[in-house]
């Protein structure tokens, strides 16, 4: 119990459990997010998720309830907006996400009493990590990996073909709602650690560095998590050695390993 306390008592150590515990959840859903050809979507999220920032402080909700309400609103919105073909989707999807960033800016301005740092909430601090946010990081992880093992033949079929998922009754239009809630919940945990900008880079790069190795969606999906882990350990590292932000050096790691994989698949 002492080494416990020691480990959660080192900033670099919650961080580094904190990157890993992200890491295990952005690795599976990042799979879907190529298959499906989301990341304007992750993007339109992430985005949003200032915004949600924005109606905790006026609301008095938990930052982190408020994120994921607000994802949820917002996905909500893109899918009743899409089903109308006024506009094309990634058109909506463009004005929708800077929309979202720009008004959750704007009334963060309006707030003088609040003091929020913006270059945290948009690039990540992930040495700032706390105890709570473990609890937080962890118990959306449990939930979000439960929810993809029972869901995993739907989610996979309906990403293969949607029309033969709906002939065999697969509930398409749900599993879509319930995909997107998970992403909310991914955007809301990974907030802290890279920040609002760069969380969609988390969920895509380990990904595609996956896809270029792996045979089956079962593979790719622990490649993706493996990857992420390193992207984490050696971010981590890279800031602790060369005083980088800790954030962006994990989304800089992980394009590197993906250069890396990409280069040596060719040979």
């Amino acid at each position: 119990m002492t080494i416990i306390n020691a480990i959660l008592g080192d900033f670099f150590w919650r961080a580094l459990l904190a990157g890993a515990g992200v890491a295990l959840v952005a690795g599976p859903l990042g799979c879907f997010v190529v298959w499906r050809r989301l990341a304007y979507f992750g993007d339109t999220l992430a985005h949003s998720a200032l915004l949600g920032i924005a109606l905790s402080f006026l609301i008095r909700l938990p930052l982190n309830l408020g994120v994921v309400i607000t994802c949820v609103s917002v996905a909500l919105v893109l899918v009743a907006l899409s089903r109308t073909r006024t506009l094309a989707t990634d058109t909506l999807l463009g004005i929708l996400a800077h929309s979202a960033l720009a008004i959750g800016l704007v009334a963060l301005s309006f707030m003088p009493n609040v003091r929020v740092d913006l270059t945290g909430l948009l690039f990540g601090d992930l040495l700032a990590v706390t105890r709570q946010d473990l609890l937080w990081i962890y118990s959306g992880a449990v939930f979000v990996l439960a929810l993809l093992a029972v869901l995993w033949r739907g989610l996979l079929m309906s990403t293969i073909h949607e029309e033969l998922a709906r002939v065999e009754g697969i509930p398409v239009e749900r599993l879509r709602l319930v995909l997107m809630l998970m992403f909310s919940l991914v955007i809301a945990v990974a907030m802290k650690m890279v920040g609002v900008l760069l969380i969609t880079a988390l969920l895509i790069i380990p990904a595609a560095t996956a896809r270029r190795l792996a045979r089956t969606p079962e593979q790719m999906t622990l490649l993706a998590i493996l990857f992420g882990l390193v992207a984490v350990g050696g971010g981590l590292s890279l800031s602790w050695h060369l005083d980088t932000p800790a954030g962006p050096s994990v989304v800089v790691t992980a394009f590197a390993v993906f250069l890396l994989v990409y280069a040596s698949a060719r040979k």
